[in-house]
């Protein structure tokens, strides 16, 4: 594309130099005023066959014979150039959507994102770090070519069906609704449910009221960034190292990961583990288990050594980037 806009300066230039060279040349080579000359070159290069001013002499039909075929090869290298910047730029566009649709068909277990605002481009920075897949439902078409280099969008609105369907909710685990109008996030809400009843919804509320009715419609978890920001400032006041360790325990890059989540499945295949301390990992890879999360999801703080682990039960380690990485790899966790 920088090839065909330098073309197209390129071409621009030349018909100004082609204007401003008839301009002159009937200004001074045939002695017309400045306004005659400009009607001149215009009527002269555009072919429209008006006729002449007055007639001309020998030296004024020379220098029109010049400038015909001049302007007549710099006009069409000029369509030429827009032309094929037009249908190139069509086809890169359709191959960009062809791309971007196979790549939404393919996913699988992914993450739906309603809005790309403030909090869904938290939610996708956040998807990215973890390497889990996801697509971007937005209607504005202005952020969709901003940032489609780098996320997969839909664009659209989350609340029909429709585009929710195009978006892959059959296979989908999550989704995540993050509109900036609590009215909307129920209604998205309301028909991811009745779409799949297994998808597990987390859904953005800026009023305490709209929080139940969330719920209400189906979604898992209700999230209200306002009232996190407010506790988050208030704590630190009261707690501020605390508060300030905690965030530097936040993932904000592919290298900076301090907390993983790992199923007690992805240990079980490799090695014989019957209880936490079966596991090892603080001698093995230098994490710490800090949590246990029961196959019915109650949760457990600091758990001791010789907790039975269950099947379909998780563990929370706690670690630096390079033992986590270590972690992962030790044990093929992707």
């Amino acid at each position: 594309m920088q090839l065909f806009r330098s073309k197209i300066y390129l071409a621009l230039t030349l018909m100004l130099m082609v204007l401003a060279f008839g301009v002159l040349g009937y200004r001074f080579v045939a002695d017309y005023s400045w306004v005659d000359a400009l009607y001149m070159t215009i009527i002269t290069v555009t072919t429209v066959g008006f006729s002449e001013v007055r007639p001309m002499g020998p030296e004024g039909k020379i220098f029109t014979i010049i400038l015909i075929v001049t302007s007549v090869f710099i006009v069409g290298f000029a369509i030429s150039i827009v032309t094929e910047y037009l249908l190139s730029r069509n086809s890169v566009e359709l191959l960009k959507k062809k791309k971007m649709k196979n790549a939404i068909a393919n996913l699988n277990q992914h993450v739906i994102v309603c809005g790309f605002g403030r909090n869904g481009m938290q939610a996708a920075e956040r998807l990215k770090a973890y390497k889990r897949p996801f697509v971007v439902i937005e209607k504005d078409k202005e952020v969709i070519e901003r940032y489609e280099d780098d996320i997969l969008f839909i664009e659209g609105d989350a609340n029909d069906d429709d585009v929710l369907l195009e978006a892959c909710i059959g296979k989908a685990q999550y989704l995540i609704a993050t509109l900036p109008d609590d009215a909307a996030n129920l209604f998205v809400v309301l028909s991811a449910r009745q779409l799949k009843k297994s998808l597990f919804i987390i859904s953005r509320a800026s009023l305490v009221n709209s929080q139940k009715k969330l719920i209400l419609a189906g979604a898992d978890k209700v999230i209200m960034p306002d009232k996190i920001g407010g506790d988050h400032m208030a704590s630190l006041v009261v707690m501020p190292d605390l508060i300030t360790f905690m965030d530097k325990l936040s993932v904000e890059g592919e290298h900076t990961t301090n907390l993983e989540e790992v199923a007690i499945e992805d240990f079980a295949n490799q090695i014989d583990c019957n209880s936490l301390r079966d596991l090892d990992l603080r001698r093995k890879t230098g994490c710490t288990i800090i949590g246990y999360i029961s196959p019915d999801g109650n949760y457990i703080i600091n758990p001791e050594a010789d907790m039975k682990l269950q099947p379909k039960s998780k563990v929370i380690v706690l670690g630096r980037p390079e033992q986590i990485k270590k972690l992962n790899e030790m044990f093929n966790i992707e």
